[in-house]
């Protein structure tokens, strides 16, 4: 984490304030929340829709803080407390970030795209740690805050740093990557995820194309080749930084090609530059995208391909995606992060992709942010839900309702159920689970739908 004297965090942020003796002091680390502010951190209040961050440097200070940046229109509420004082304290934690980044000889790959970016984060993650000191972020802290916080967190000897950028506006991505400054940048795909806020695909492209606004000079740009709207638009962009392609067609620099699936991971052989085959600890047969996009930053930074595949093989996965969990005698594959049509099909081909159980269960939440058709797009997924494959469909929300609607059609009547209350879901779903059953749990964040798998944790079958 960064270390500095309070002298040089002045000087980095462009702030003012400080007397000779709090120019001295040292700070170690940086603090957004009160509630988990360590000892000889540096506090700073951020003001937002609910709470202005101001308010609180009284408990900050007796929490151990060290010192604090404060805006300069905000009315000082202490005395002999080292305040370095800025025009904006968002504006400048993530100066402080980006004059932190640029101090230390690291290289950061940044990591954007609809679907995709935390897996490969952590896919990338756990290849590069294999050789190099790695640094990525925790968790979902991939916005405005999370990034800035991320960078701050990175220790001073980190040799490699994986950055997830998220968006949910125009010029969100630009801002991230001026902060981060990626020697690589990686788009894992675009799609309309964000339609309800951007408008269109054409500006949900352009917003994954801004990772480019702060990608070094002499930097990569790594992206899903199989993509004909992202391909012609990095074209679009004459890049002069080196460009490498990425996907399931041969006219990409790497080439994969998923073979097969079991309770531990995928299968997937990488066709090009080189043939060979790797085990990846991940489920979705969408992973063999995230893990060639992997491989393709871990060749570039010179990884041999024994350690890629060592990192490939011990993945550690942000929690609720994809996440296969065994429970008294029958598993859920927990993917309730979040859910939109393209994550949501590539789901569902996890759960057909299984073998060896006796019923497949789905139980499918709103996907919220789906545009203007999205009572069509709900509809849809319930059409194309297999009947050869599921053997119950459980939904939850009124959005999901449409699911359940056009299942029915090949499902029936008696194994399509849709409920508005997790209890009264859970009540249903418990009667027909019994052993070797497998149960997919997905929907949108605000369903909060961990609570239904938390729920069949705790669940024993009867077994006849």
């Amino acid at each position: 984490m960064i270390k500095r004297k309070l002298k040089d965090i002045e000087r980095m942020v462009k702030g003012n304030g400080l007397d000779e003796k709090g120019e001295s002091f040292w700070i170690e680390g940086v603090s957004i929340d009160t509630r988990s502010i360590k000892t000889n951190q540096l506090y700073i209040p951020i003001k937002g829709e609910r709470f202005n961050g101001h308010d609180f440097i009284e408990e900050a200070i007796k929490k151990g803080a060290a010192a604090a940046l404060w805006s300069k229109d905000e009315p000082t509420k202490t005395k002999d407390f080292p305040l370095i004082f800025v025009d904006d304290t968002l504006l400048a934690i993530q100066e402080l970030a980006r004059q932190y980044r640029k101090e230390l000889p690291v290289k950061v790959i940044g990591i954007t795209g609809s679907n995709g970016k935390t897996s490969t984060k952590d896919i990338l993650a756990s290849i590069l740690k294999t050789k190099y000191k790695t640094h990525k972020t925790l968790g979902n802290l991939n916005n405005h805050l999370g990034v800035p916080l991320t960078l701050l967190q990175m220790k001073e000897d980190a040799e490699v740093a994986v950055i997830e950028m998220g968006m949910s506006a125009l010029g969100e991505i630009e801002t991230l990557s001026n902060i981060a400054l990626p020697d690589i940048g990686v788009i894992t795909n675009s799609t309309n995820v964000h339609i309800n806020t951007l408008g269109s695909v054409e500006n949900i492209l352009k917003a994954k194309l801004e990772i480019v606004s702060g990608l070094k000079e002499d930097g990569l740009l790594v992206y899903l080749g199989d993509s004909l709207p992202l391909h012609k638009g990095v074209e679009g962009l004459n890049l002069t930084q080196r460009k490498e392609t990425f996907g399931t067609k041969l006219n990409n620099d790497y080439a994969v090609e998923f073979t097969s699936l079991n309770k531990k991971g995928i299968c997937f052989e990488l066709k090009k530059p080189v043939c060979r085959n790797f085990f990846l600890s991940m489920f979705g047969k969408n992973q063999v995208y995230n893990g060639a996009a992997a491989i393709a930053v871990a060749r570039y930074l010179n990884v041999p391909y024994n350690l890629i595949e060592k990192g490939l093989s011990m993945v550690d996965s942000t929690g609720m995606r994809n996440e296969l969990i065994h429970s008294a005698g029958f598993d859920i594959l927990n993917d309730v992060y979040k859910s939109n049509p393209i994550s949501l099909r590539a789901a569902l081909e996890t759960i057909y992709s299984f073998k060896g159980y006796n019923k497949k269960i789905v139980v499918l939440g709103d996907m919220i942010g789906t545009g203007e058709n999205e009572v069509g797009i709900h509809e849809k997924i319930g059409e194309d839900i297999r009947s050869d494959e599921i053997d119950y469909v459980f939904t939850i929300g009124k959005l999901a309702e449409h699911i359940a609607v056009k299942a029915k059609i090949r499902l029936g009547d008696n194994k399509v159920f849709s409920f508005n209350k997790k209890k009264d879901l859970l009540k249903n779903l418990k009667e027909v689970i019994n052993k070797d059953t497998i149960i997919l749990v997905k929907g949108s964040r605000g369903l909060h739908l961990e609570e239904v798998v938390d729920n069949l944790k705790d669940f024993t079958p009867i077994i006849s």
